[in-house]
């Protein structure tokens, strides 16, 4: 699995993830969804995304335009 498909298969998971703990939980498990959003929003304008770091160090791969920067 390449960088790009781990982050968008982890924010997908969690906004899935986040809703379903607002639905049977806890109505306030609805700022995680928020804060996921937040995250993709920022991370599209400014490069940085956290998940990259957790997904290179469980293997994934990058594709060929990354690696060079």
């Amino acid at each position: 699995m390449t960088i790009e498909n781990g982050v968008r298969a982890l924010a997908g998971s969690m906004v899935l993830l986040s809703v379903l703990l607002t639905q049977l939980v806890h109505p306030a498990f609805i700022w995680l969804t928020l804060f996921v959003g937040a995250n993709l929003l920022q991370s599209a304008f400014s490069g940085i995304c956290p998940a990259v770091f957790f997904l290179k160090k469980c293997g994934c791969k990058s594709t060929s335009s990354d690696s060079e920067k």
